[in-house]
């Protein structure tokens, strides 16, 4: 998200002349509210991405509202499946669009109050007022990437659902033999044919046939996994791919781990200091401190969720491989020596140094103190 900017408090900002748009976007139809600040808004509902209704509703608004026909145009609405192609297709109009963070979005704190698409969408266009006559701090904004930026992030995610299914897959298959008490260290490697000729026929039909078409499926997800995973490794070995291969030469951080970090995180965003990196890992602390009482609430996670877990798994692994850094050195003298739980409330203070420390790597070559490097291939 992109850090708000200090409202402006005791000035005259007046927000007439614009026309205002806030987008409540549904899967079968959208709701739009239209303002211009003074009269109440005008509302219409439409079919799902039916950009000419859209450009008529806005035209209907201008007429209403008595604005010229070049009246310029803000627009508002919530990150969701959409994406961002609805914010692309607005900007080739000359909108002025936001795409907002829903979870930044202020919620009424009775205990029972009215909701629905009407309303949120009428709430909309009431912050996109707010927020244009200077209160940036109404919600957070989220960080459009491009076309390009966007289709990277594909190889990885994918990998990463695979990866997930491989895991249900082999889980199934364990699940159904042990019914019956039979158990198997590995599923669908060499050795698989091997046991299953030598046991399957201990099954019924019914459930050896399903066993059956499961090791298929899990066979078909790993064959998929070695696919991306080798194209990987030849984008970075044909020097496509620079921050990947750099971030790859630290020991304990692999070809996998790096495409994701520079995909999600470091490869597209710019941080002007540390503090940024960890808001945007979600690692960020949250005290809460109200009269006589301060409580600390944890991390925020708040940020992203893809790379936050894997700077959490990352640092497990830097304290393996990289035992004479002076991040591994910090983490043994402060939290080694404590309970499994300090342990575990050290490791995410591990994670957040450990990503700050890969962001100054990558921007200025700055590498960790006392961190090896794996050796080039020649």
């Amino acid at each position: 998200m992109d850090a708000p900017d200090t409202a402006l408090h005791g000035q005259n900002t007046p927000i007439t002349g614009w026309l205002y748009i806030a987008f409540e976007l549904g899967d079968k139809s959208w709701k739009l509210s239209l303002g211009d600040g003074v009269h109440g808004p005008s509302r219409h509902t439409l079919a799902a991405s039916d950009l000419n209704a859209v450009l008529q509703a806005i035209a209907k608004a201008k007429a209403r509202f008595a604005l010229p026909p070049q009246a310029p145009v803000r627009s508002c609405y919530e990150a969701g499946r959409d994406g961002f192609w609805l914010h692309r297709w607005l900007a080739e109009q000359g909108i002025h669009n936001l795409v907002v963070d829903s979870a930044s979005i202020e919620v009424n704190r009775r205990a029972r109050h009215a909701k629905s698409d009407r309303l949120d969408c009428d709430k909309l266009l009431s912050m996109l007022m707010r927020y244009h006559a200077g209160e940036r701090r109404v919600w957070a904004v989220a960080r459009v990437p491009t076309e390009e930026q966007e289709d990277e992030r594909r190889l990885h995610r994918e990998l990463g659902r695979l990866k997930q299914e491989r895991t249900a897959h082999s889980n199934r298959v364990r699940s159904l033999l042990v019914l019956h008490n039979l158990r198997v260290a590995h599923i669908g490697d060499r050795s698989w044919k091997q046991w299953w000729n030598a046991h399957g026929s201990q099954l019924p039909a019914g459930l050896g046939a399903e066993v059956e078409r499961e090791v298929m499926r899990l066979a078909l997800v790993k064959a998929q996994i070695k696919t991306i995973e080798a194209q990987q490794c030849k984008a970075v070995k044909a020097g496509t791919q620079p921050a990947i291969a750099l971030l790859a030469r630290l020991s304990g951080i692999g070809v996998g781990s790096s495409w994701l970090l520079v995909k999600e995180l470091f490869g597209w965003r710019r941080f002007h200091n540390r503090r940024e990196v960890a808001g945007c890992l979600g690692l960020a602390p949250t005290p809460y401190s109200s009269g006589e009482s301060e409580v600390e609430q944890g991390i925020s996670k708040a940020g992203n969720k893809r790379a936050r877990s894997l700077m959490i798994e990352l640092a497990w692994g830097w304290l393996r491989h990289q035992p004479t850094s002076q991040l591994t050195q910090w983490f043994n003298a402060r939290f080694a020596p404590g309970s499994k739980r300090t342990r575990r409330v050290g490791i995410v203070a591990l994670a957040r140094r450990l990503a700050i420390a890969l962001w100054r790597y990558l921007e200025d070559g700055e590498i960790p103190t006392g961190a090896n490097l794996k050796p080039v291939a020649t």
